[in-house]
């Protein structure tokens, strides 16, 4: 079965899932999605039964305005309305641009005011990640900045624990506020042992977090 297969299955099932939205450029922060979902996915074998959906959105033009098809040709298929509005939580990543986000997550972002006037999104909760070319390049900032949208939608932040260990020994990315990764100027940077660890973790916490709040609203 073709990991394609594999992921329309899940679409079309009832199992509670986690959303795990991007936008990546050169395909670090894509990366660091799947290595989020399999984190997912491990606290899922583990008993959760909460499954990883990834979904990324298109890139805008200069005027904000989508120009990519509605299909992308491969890859993540782009969100929708109704994804992020049957999540059990959220995992959203975007590279920094000046120390914000990708300028075509904050256009999906503004085009969730439906979503905010149901709260729809109300006691979910939610964490980021990112990644820059350089150490210093923005990822508390970028990190924050996504998290505003989300906090206005009434969703839970949930950042990376100092219990991790990695978080302590990174000498590339990782920050108490989510996942980060150090791409490097040419933007190439596989990512490191840790960061990878720290994506992981992010994950499996979110997951966790979302059993917890499921059970606490029954």
């Amino acid at each position: 079965m073709t990991e394609e297969s594999i992921e329309e299955q899940r679409s079309a099932s009832q199992a509670p899932y986690l959303l795990v939205l991007f936008y990546s450029r050169y395909g670090a922060t894509e990366a660091m999605a799947k290595a989020i979902a399999r984190g997912v996915e491990l606290a899922r074998v583990a008993g959760t039964g909460i499954e990883a959906r990834i979904r990324t959105v298109p890139a805008v033009s200069p005027t904000t305005e989508a120009t990519e098809p509605s299909t992308p040709s491969s890859g993540a298929a782009y969100c929708s309305e109704e994804d992020l509005r049957q999540c059990s939580g959220l995992l959203m990543g975007s590279p920094t641009r000046f120390g914000n986000m990708a300028g075509a997550l904050k256009h999906f972002l503004d085009g969730t005011g439906a979503l905010w006037s149901s709260g729809a999104l109300i006691d979910k909760p939610f964490a980021t990640f990112t990644s820059t070319s350089s150490l210093h390049g923005g990822q508390e900032t970028t990190q924050l900045s996504m998290a505003l949208p989300l906090l206005h939608h009434g969703m839970i932040h949930c950042g990376i624990p100092y219990s991790e260990a990695e978080l302590s020994t990174t000498s590339t990315g990782g920050t108490p506020y989510g996942a980060s990764h150090v791409a490097g100027a040419e933007g190439n940077k596989p990512l490191s042992s840790d960061e990878t660890a720290l994506c992981v973790a992010l994950g499996k916490r979110v997951a966790r977090i979302a059993l917890q709040l499921q059970r606490g609203a029954e």
